[in-house]
Parts: structure tokens; sequence; C-alpha cells
């Protein structure tokens, strides 16, 4: 059986299936934040849906990072390096990406472990 959360008329945050949890990608709420900001906002979102689902960073099994500017690598992994359980770095992505709203600078999907 497939669960939803936050389903809405375009797309759901989060499913869960076979043990699996699947994240829509996450963006900002605060678009005016520098990079560092934004990051730890859409971590922060990443830890609500994955408890949400029974689980936490620890049992991420990938992550795919957009980045509106590659410029922005550093500081998007100063924040993902505070926040990321030591031990349990998952397999990772990093790309440069035009996101759907421009003020954005991040948006990152991850896959867990349920």
């Amino acid at each position: 059986m497939i669960q939803r959360f936050d389903v809405g008329p375009r797309m759901s945050e989060l499913a869960v299936y076979n043990g699996v949890a699947y994240l829509a990608g996450q963006v900002p709420e605060d678009a005016s934040l520098d990079i560092v900001g934004q990051t730890r906002q859409v971590l922060e979102a990443i830890d609500t849906l994955l408890a949400q689902a029974g689980t936490d960073k620890t049992r991420i099994l990938r992550a795919q990072i957009y980045l509106a500017d590659i410029a922005d690598f550093a500081g998007m992994n100063q924040a993902w390096d505070a926040w990321v359980a030591p031990g349990h770095t998952p397999p990772r992505a990093t790309v440069q990406a035009p996101l759907a709203d421009p003020q954005w600078k991040v948006e990152i999907v991850v896959t867990a472990a349920a």
C-alpha cells in the first residue's frame, strides 16, 4: 500500500512504499536568505517529513541537490556538513540547475529507508 502525506492537487510532499520514503524536492520558505540559510531551512523541512514517515536523516539512502548557482556549493556544504549525521553520510549528487522560483538557491530531494 502506498501512503501519501501532505497531498495537494499537483503533488504530495512524501510517499512511503515498501519501506522506502520518497520526498518531493524541498525548497526554502524564505527566499531572501543566503545559501546557508536557505539550505538550513530545506534540511529542517526534510527532517520534518522524514519524521512523518517514522524515519530520520541517518536512514537517507540518497540525496539529490540542485543549486541555482554552483558558486553556492561551499555555502550549501557548510549547512549540509553541520546537519548530516557523522557515519551516516548518504550517497549524494549536486548539480547546477535553474529552479522553479528564481529566488530559490537550493532544492534537495531525498529517499530514505522508512
